[in-house]
């Protein structure tokens, strides 16, 4: 195959992981409901979620190691920021806030996360005199928060009365994993072409299994796992490999194929997966507050990738 068909075939792989990538990870806030129903708090479901996939994490590591030069002390640590900031803190961020606010809100609110993309992307390129954002950036940027304020808006005031402060709190954690993870998303899609997708998931995430496993075992009776219905057990192995698993490395070889921008505009499909999910599934209330919140954040990252798009039409062959 030639190199001018085989780029079309890699863009259409590259569009097939991501999409895939972005429904797999969207039932991760569906299971982190149907396990807090069974008891547990946030600690315990990324606990077991993370022990169970590590063994498979290590398998991967080794594997795609293979023959492969050893690592750097310069590769140890971006390796160790990457499981950091995109397997570990975006995940406990995540199913801490997904304790206080409807799995609807979360997916909105994480959402945002191409959007902290252009702005690191802005404040990075400001060395270089690349980081202007546009017109359009910014309206998209005005329209995806917006959207986002709504809904937040709406299910804080009908909870006023029942759950306090608790809405702010979520809606505030769930934002730091959406930063957290657009950080990741930054580095990893500098540092996926010299490791490789299936090699960096697998130091990265096993990095993070280990973090995720310590701080249980700090802060949790090891002794109360023997008393966990067998209902935690069966989402969490569901949890550990259909969420985290495979989505884990759809999306890295996603990014490797057609970049981290592609890559995060594509997961559009995410949000109206989960809220559909949430309202099947979790019986949740879709109210037309949320309907509208979730189509300006869809109306803002479409708008992003579309000025993406005029743009880099705009600039001349080098």
């Amino acid at each position: 195959m030639s190199a001018a068909a085989a780029a079309p075939s890699r863009r259409a792989a590259g569009f097939a992981f991501a999409l895939a990538g972005a429904v797999a990870f969207s039932g991760k806030a569906i299971v982190a409901k149907l396990l807090y129903r069974q008891g547990i708090d946030a600690v315990t479901a990324v606990g077991l979620r993370m022990a169970l996939a590590w063994p498979f994490f290590l398998l991967m590591a080794w594997w795609s190691g293979r023959g492969k030069p050893a690592l750097t002390t310069h590769d140890w640590l971006r390796v160790a920021v990457l499981g950091v900031t995109g397997y570990y803190l975006a995940s406990m961020l995540d199913f801490a806030g997904l304790q206080y606010i409807s799995a609807s809100l979360e997916r909105l609110i994480l959402y945002v996360y191409p959007t902290v993309v252009l702005l690191i992307g802005m404040v990075r390129g400001r060395k270089t005199g690349t980081g202007r954002i546009h017109r359009m950036q910014w309206l998209a940027l005005g329209v995806s928060y917006a959207g986002v304020l709504l809904a937040f808006g709406s299910e804080a005031s009908s909870s006023l009365q029942v759950r306090g402060a608790q809405v702010p709190l979520g809606g505030a954690l769930v934002l730091g994993s959406a930063i957290s993870y657009a950080v990741y998303l930054v580095l990893s899609g500098e540092t996926v072409a010299r490791f490789g997708s299936l090699r960096l998931t697998g130091l990265a995430s096993s990095l993070a299994c280990g973090l995720c496993v310590a701080q249980y075992l700090l802060l949790r009776p090891v002794s109360d796992l023997a008393h966990l219905p067998p209902a935690v057990w069966q989402w969490s192995v569901v949890n550990a490999t259909l969420c985290t698993l495979l989505p884990m490395w759809m999306v890295m070889r996603a990014m490797e194929l057609i970049g981290s921008g592609p890559t995060a505009q594509i997961s559009m499909v995410g949000p109206m997966s989960t809220l559909a999910l949430a309202v099947v599934v979790l019986h949740e209330p879709f109210t037309a507050t949320m309907l509208a919140g979730t189509l300006l954040v869809l109306a803002g990252v479409a708008l992003l990738a579309r000025s993406r798009t005029a743009l880099s039409a705009s600039r001349p062959a080098s």
